[in-house]
C-alpha cells in the first residue's frame, strides 16, 4: 500500500508531527510506502493567483477556473500543484494531519484544496462524487484540539461534533471521488501552559493517544467509510430523490 500524509503544522516538534511520525512508523513496519507532503516546510503557497500560471488563456482578467482548465490541458500546471497531484496519484490512502483552528482546517490546507483539485482536470461536471477522479482511493482527516473530547457534541462549547465541523472538508474529498473515512479527533493536546490535566498525566496521556493512533492505523482496513449520496440519489435538478 502507498500512503500519503498531507501534514499541516508549522512546528516540527508539535504533537501533530508526532502523530505524523507514528503513522510513518506504523505503515512502514507493515511494508507500506509512505510519502509526506509537508505544506509548511515545503512552503506551499495556498493563495491562488495569476502569477502561478506561465501560459494564460486570458491575460486581461484572471479567472481561476479557466486558467486551471487551460493549464491542465496544455500540460503547464504550476510546479507545486503538479507535485501534489503526482503524490495523490501514487497513493492508495491519504491522511490529512492538522490541528483544528477556528473550528476548521488551517488556511494553508484550504488553499491546498483550492489549488490542487484542478478544475477541468481532476473534476468536471461529469467527473465528481461516485464518478470522481480519485475513485478507489481512501482519505481520512486526523485532527487535534486543545478542547476536551466531551465538548465536541452537537451543543457543546467546542462547536459541534467533529464530523459536523469537518463536513465541508469531507464533502470536498467525496466530491473528488475519495472513499472518506470518519475524521479522527485527538483532543486535549494543546501546548504547554494550557492543559486540562496535571503535567505528568498530560504527557502520559499524549503517549497513550499516540499508541491508540498506531492501533487505529493497523486496523484501518476495517474502518467503515462515511456515507455520501451519489449520482443515482439525485434527480435531474440535483435534489435528493423522494422514495
Amino acid at each position: 500500500m502507498n500512503v500519503l500524509i498531507v501534514f499541516c503544522h508549522p512546528e516540527p516538534r508539535s504533537f501533530n508531527s508526532a502523530l505524523k511520525d507514528k503513522a510513518i512508523e506504523t505503515f512502514e513496519k507493515s511494508g507500506a510506502v509512505v510519502e509526506v507532503s509537508d505544506l509548511y516546510a515545503e512552503q506551499f503557497d495556498p493563495v491562488e493567483k495569476a502569477e502561478h500560471y506561465t501560459s494564460r488563456v486570458n491575460i486581461e482578467v484572471f479567472e481561476p477556473l479557466s486558467e486551471q482548465r487551460h493549464s491542465y490541458k496544455t500540460d503547464s500546471l504550476p510546479i507545486d500543484v503538479q507535485r501534489e497531484i503526482d503524490r495523490l496519484e501514487r497513493c492508495d490512502l491519504v491522511i490529512f494531519q492538522f490541528p483544528l483552528w477556528w473550528h476548521q482546517q488551517p488556511a494553508i490546507l484550504k488553499g491546498w484544496l483550492d489549488r490542487v483539485f484542478i478544475a477541468g482536470g481532476l473534476y468536471t461536471s461529469k467527473k465528481r462524487y461516485d464518478k470522481g477522479y480519485f475513485l478507489g482511493k481512501r482519505a481520512v482527516c486526523s485532527v487535534t484540539s486543545g478542547a476536551p473530547n466531551n465538548t465536541f457534541t452537537e451543543n457543546g462549547r467546542a462547536g459541534g461534533e467533529i464530523q459536523a465541523l469537518l463536513h465541508s472538508m469531507n464533502y470536498s474529498l467525496n466530491y473528488m471521488g475519495f472513499t472518506v473515512l470518519p475524521p479522527r479527533l485527538v483532543a486535549e493536546v494543546q501546548g504547554a501552559g494550557f492543559t486540562y490535566k496535571e503535567p505528568e498525566a498530560f504527557v502520559a496521556g499524549l503517549h497513550e493517544k499516540l499508541e491508540h493512533w498506531g492501533q487505529y492505523l493497523q486496523n484501518i482496513d476495517s474502518v467503515a467509510p462515511m456515507r455520501f449520496p451519489g449520482w443515482n440519489d439525485w434527480d435531474e435538478y440535483g435534489v435528493e430523490k423522494k422514495i
